[in-house]
């Protein structure tokens, strides 16, 4: 069983930066993949970037050079940077887990990300 506790979130004003957290428990930490998803108010979620457990990042073009995402496998922790925050940033944050060798999903509670002036 895998276990994602998100932080971080919060209000912050156009151009600022935040970092998320998502800490795993669970086994294998190092050899799973990790996905940030978002959800903007009263639409889908959508895809933000992922880390391999192999450390190579993929970002959607919408976050492409703002956002950066890290992780620190002794702590059991991945990070999304966020920069140059955009009103159409404000999401609730999500981190997704899927482990390769069985294609299991685990989903954290998710975290407000709200960018006004």
């Amino acid at each position: 069983q895998v276990q994602l506790v998100e932080s971080g979130g919060g209000p912050v004003q156009p151009g600022g930066s935040l970092r998320l957290s998502c800490a795993v428990s669970g086994p294998s930490f190092s050899s799973v993949n990790i996905n940030w998803f978002r959800q903007p108010p009263g639409k889908e979620r959508d895809f933000v970037g992922s880390i391999t457990y192999y450390r190579v990042t993929y970002y959607a073009n919408s976050v492409k050079g703002r956002f950066t995402i890290s992780r620190d496998n002794a702590k059991s922790t991945v990070y999304l940077q966020m920069n140059s925050l955009k009103p159409e940033d404000t999401a609730v944050y999500y981190c997704n887990a899927v482990v390769p060798s069985s294609g299991y999903s685990y989903w954290g509670q998710g975290t407000q990300v709200t960018v006004s002036s």
